[in-house]
């Protein structure tokens, strides 16, 4: 089991910590780091000193740095001769609280998440200022610069005016149009209600030879009138 993340800590004991007491502490029962088949458990319980610990073989406790009250350093090992060791894992006791020290993989590894959860968050946060359109391709929108356009205050674009190439052009588009596409119905007056093209009543076309005949006359009496010039003015009688 991970004891990384977890503590363990006995407030009866805290007032009486000190070099000589701190192995027995850490020896409590209810305490998940210690060992019960170590070699300090079979010492304590042949009433010996911890001085027998160096002739022994096996796992055991010592106290491996101490700065009373407040900290106290407890190695676990594993001893294989009275001179060769070989550490197992340290704990700290910090104002009564007992921590496990991480070993260099668990803190590398610790990092390395860190980093990694840092890196994916960047990551993310970036992609969801990404945005992509077909005309205009990739730019970055970002909430800074909707703010930003809020505060500023808008200004009215100047309407330009329409030059005549562009007003030709248009008039022959829609002239074009209105040619493929005629209209269907027609408002005769402003407000009214449009009517359909096929209701309205077309006046009859005046026939040909009638119209040529009324222009005959208009010509003959124009010409009769110029040739007998203006009436003659007449004397008054007084």
């Amino acid at each position: 089991d991970n004891l990384l993340g977890i503590s363990w800590v006995d407030s009866s004991w805290i007032p009486i910590l000190n070099n000589g007491s701190v192995l027995d502490y850490f020896s409590e029962r209810s305490n998940p780091f210690y060992d019960r088949t170590c070699n300090n458990e079979v010492v304590k319980m042949q009433r010996m000193t911890l001085d027998h610990l160096n002739q022994m073989v096996g796992v055991e406790y010592i106290l491996l740095h101490a700065q009373e009250p407040i900290l106290f350093i407890i190695r676990k090992q594993q001893r294989q001769s009275p001179t060769q060791v070989m550490p197992l894992a340290d704990y700290y006791i910090i104002a009564g609280v007992i921590y496990q020290a991480p070993d260099l993989g668990s803190v590398i590894n610790s990092r390395v998440l860190t980093a990694v959860h840092g890196i994916q968050s960047a990551f993310e946060e970036a992609m969801s200022y990404c945005r992509y359109h077909p005309s205009k391709g990739y730019w970055w929108h970002f909430k800074d610069e909707e703010e930003r356009e809020k505060t500023k205050p808008k200004v009215k674009k100047k309407e330009e005016p329409s030059s005549i190439f562009q007003r030709q052009r248009v008039d022959a588009l829609l002239l074009d149009l209105r040619q493929k596409f005629p209209p269907r119905f027609v408002q005769q007056k402003p407000g009214e209600k449009p009517i359909p093209v096929d209701q309205i009543k077309k006046e009859p076309e005046p026939v040909p030879e009638a119209v040529k005949t009324e222009e005959k006359e208009t010509v003959k009496n124009a010409q009769s009138a110029g040739a007998k010039g203006p009436p003659e003015k007449r004397m008054r009688l007084q």
